[in-house]
């Protein structure tokens, strides 16, 4: 099903495009200028961010839902980071070219140009932050490239892919709109990727309106328990921190771990550092719109927010190489509820997309 719906809006789309689409309305369907302000509650967060610029957001906007940033043409960024989903997806792991299942599930990129961990008093972003679950990553840049060549998602090396948008005439105008030039490189793909992913943010959630706008009624009460409960006696703000709601920094929280065995389904960050010590370590998620986009975990193994929260209360899966600040929580099931009624007033506004109708032809 999701193949199907992804490919009635390629074919609608390849049929619009067959007579070649106007300058009015590739431009038309493509409106992204990315120079409003952060949603509500964002305003800080996001003033220590890299802004992106306009050009190259609107040109990395037709990149992200364009299939034919992969081998086969069968897939898009957008297949799995799907806009419906807070641009994550319903599914434990990606599915890539040729039906091929990833490893991990699809992180969602909302927020994800400022998940980093800023330090008290630091006005700019730490120069350690990274991305992907494992930390490969050490830009955004980096990062957006990273999946068009792996062999499991597009598998689309990245000679291959400059050559073939290059033989595309209608992207020539705006790369030179956005680079000054028209020429297509890889380097140049990267940044109007990136810079799109910095384009989709979120806040005005009612935790938002609640906590910095003083509107009393926006939060229910169950969701204001949770916050109690989530900042205290479930210490999950310990990693959970900042307005994205993560340190940026690894856990071992026992994910995936096989007690007969002995062993993790996928070492995580140890596969990075080649550190036994960071066995079984991943990094920790923000929670903006996390109710948008379940099963949870890296390994997509917890369907609910409620299974999250009892996962945690009952200190997570034991394992030598566990975080040692986790632990059982003690909280009652009504106390579970409130948790994740926070949880979800943590989605607001501010990200949302559509897919083009008409692309560069």
């Amino acid at each position: 099903m999701r193949r199907l719906r992804f490919a009635l809006v390629i074919v609608a789309g390849a049929a619009l495009n067959a007579c070649g689409p106007t300058t009015a309305q590739l431009e038309g369907d493509n409106p992204i200028r990315p120079n409003s302000p952060p949603p509500f509650g964002m305003e800080e967060f996001f003033a220590v961010s890299h802004g992106p610029d306009p050009n190259r957001a609107r040109l990395g906007r037709w990149l992200f839902y364009d299939t034919r940033l992969s081998s086969d043409r069968s897939i898009s960024c957008a297949t799995c980071h799907r806009p419906e989903f807070a641009f994550s997806e319903t599914r434990a792991v990606a599915i890539g070219v040729r039906d091929q299942a990833g490893r991990r599930k699809t992180p969602s990129i909302v927020n994800l140009a400022a998940r980093t961990i800023l330090p008290t008093g630091a006005s700019s972003p730490d120069p350690g932050v990274t991305f992907f679950w494992d930390g490969r990553a050490t830009s955004l840049e980096e990062q957006v490239l990273a999946p068009i060549a792996d062999a499991r998602e597009m598998a689309f090396d990245h000679p291959a892919m400059v050559a073939r948008f290059s033989g595309i005439e209608g992207y020539r105008p705006y790369f030179n709109e956005a680079f000054g030039s028209p020429d297509i490189t890889a380097e140049r793909i990267a940044s109007a990727l990136a810079d799109f992913v910095r384009t989709r943010r979120s806040g005005n959630a009612p935790y938002d309106r609640w906590s910095f706008g003083g509107d009393a009624g926006a939060m229910s009460h169950a969701a204001q328990r949770g916050l109690d409960l989530f900042s205290f006696k479930a210490a999950c703000g310990t990693c959970h921190v900042g307005f994205n709601f993560s340190d940026g920094d690894f856990h071992n929280l026992g994910v995936g771990w096989n007690e007969k065995t002995g062993t993790f389904a996928d070492i995580g960050r140890e596969a990075v550092t080649k550190d036994p010590k960071d066995r079984g370590r991943f990094k920790t998620p923000g929670l903006r719109e996390v109710d948008k986009h379940p099963p949870y975990m890296h390994d997509g193994s917890l369907a609910t927010l409620r299974d999250v929260v009892e996962f945690y209360n009952r200190g997570g899966n034991r394992n030598p190489f566990q975080t040692r600040r986790l632990r059982p929580l003690g909280l009652s099931q009504s106390e579970v509820d409130d948790v994740v009624a926070f949880l979800k007033a943590l989605s607001g506004e501010g990200y949302q997309d559509r897919p083009p109708r008409y692309f560069p032809q």
